[in-house]
């Protein structure tokens, strides 16, 4: 069973816009007491209980986040989720399970799921793990956390913690290179200078000159070749980021 807890409205009054849950659970009971709860906070939910319903509606649409369960009638939860990598269905992915070993949770994670909350669970954590998941796949502005994300093309910076997506999938950039990226996509389409970015991506640091932003902003430009976003140096005010047009 779910152990209930008044969930805030605080997102309905920040102007929450739906985020499409896919919520896939064979328990009846939990099945509704999830969907109505979900959705008085705003989230819309689509809910089915067996793994073929739940997957032929996936395959047709475009969830923001799939809450899955292992245990169904008609199929094992990890095939599921295994059947839908290999079709390429995207969506992030919450598994719910009684299944409560460190194996199990690796085996899941390892079969392509992005989250794990084991059963009993509270409302509140569900929420706060779906929209962890939407925000970080890009649906933050739909769940009301925009203030915390920056957004230019595929890419996305999570403010809070300095994550750096690319396409969803967390991009492992060089410690300056990310630095200099995360300052620009705070203001995405403004420019910095060469002044700013210095002080920002060499904080600290001894005996550098102000030059080696140059070759920071060269390798990052390098980096950021065919992901649909260029960095443009502009003579006389410094650097900013612009989403690509052509093609």
């Amino acid at each position: 069973m779910v152990r209930r807890q008044a969930v805030s409205g605080l997102l309905k009054n920040q102007g929450f816009v739906p985020v499409q849950v896919l919520l896939i659970e064979d328990d009846a009971q939990l099945r509704i007491t999830l969907q109505r709860s979900l959705a008085r906070q705003g989230w819309k939910v689509l809910a089915f209980g067996t793994g073929a319903e739940g997957l032929q509606w996936w395959q047709g649409h475009a969830p923001d986040v799939v809450a899955l369960d292992l245990t169904l009638p008609d199929t094992d939860g990890l095939q599921l989720l295994a059947q839908a990598r290999a079709a390429g269905l995207r969506a992030p992915v919450l598994i719910l399970t009684a299944r409560g070993t460190v194996g199990d949770r690796v085996l899941g994670l390892n079969t392509g799921a992005d989250d794990y909350l084991p059963k009993p669970f509270d409302l509140d954590e569900l929420e706060a793990r779906l929209r962890a998941l939407a925000r970080r796949f890009g649906a933050a502005a739909d769940v009301g956390d925009a203030a915390d994300l920056s957004a230019l093309g595929e890419w996305r910076l999570d403010r809070s913690s300095g994550a750096l997506y690319w396409r969803a999938q967390v991009q492992d950039l060089p410690p300056r290179e990310a630095q200099l990226m995360r300052q620009l996509m705070r203001q995405p389409g403004r420019a910095l200078s060469k002044e700013q970015l210095f002080a920002q991506v060499f904080a600290g640091e001894a005996d550098v000159q102000i030059e080696a932003v140059e070759v920071v902003a060269y390798r990052l430009r390098k980096r950021l070749q065919g992901t649909g976003v260029s960095l443009v140096t502009l003579r006389g005010l410094g650097y900013l980021l612009r989403e690509d047009t052509h093609g």
